[in-house]
């Protein structure tokens, strides 16, 4: 039965395909809220279920076990490298991992396998942010002096 589109399920696809990578349903809801939207939680959940569904959205669960979504922009199967810090999300080829999957599938009798790979890490930017707090405190607890020599170092942790 094809659904029909309404002014929630449209405000729910907008919302989406704003935020910046993977947001679960909750957070969806509360960037709904603050805009002034009256759409419920169980609408958004129902709405994501089905943009999911269609092919419209991608969705898979976050290594806390959450059920996270994006706006898809390419059609297909595909994979994700995702940072657990801002969501930021690149899509991925991943051939080797397709090979690996097909031939541990026949290894063990199985046909039309099928599977999900997703990559958790911290993108390039949340791994700089992470760092530079750390190197700041170590020049800190240096000194005068050895907060220059920190300073002018490579980012990297000092004991």
């Amino acid at each position: 039965m094809a659904q029909r589109n309404t002014w929630q399920r449209d405000r729910v696809r907008e919302a989406l395909g704003d935020a910046a990578g993977f947001v679960s349903a909750q957070d969806l809801h509360a960037t709904l809220r603050q805009g002034g939207s009256g759409i419920g939680l169980a609408t958004v959940y129902r709405t994501l279920a089905t943009l999911a569904t269609s092919g419209e959205a991608d969705q898979l669960q976050s290594p806390e076990g959450e059920a996270i979504y994006r706006a898809c922009s390419s059609t297909g199967h595909h994979h994700h490298l995702i940072c657990r810090s801002c969501g930021r999300a690149v899509e991925i080829e991943a051939r080797e991992v397709e090979a690996w999957a097909q031939r541990t599938a026949a290894a063990h009798g199985f046909t039309q396998a099928e599977h999900v790979v997703d990559i958790f890490g911290l993108c390039e930017t949340c791994t700089a942010a992470q760092a530079a707090p750390a190197t700041v405190t170590a020049a800190a607890a240096a000194g005068p002096q050895g907060a220059a020599a920190t300073a002018a170092a490579p980012a990297e942790i000092r004991d």
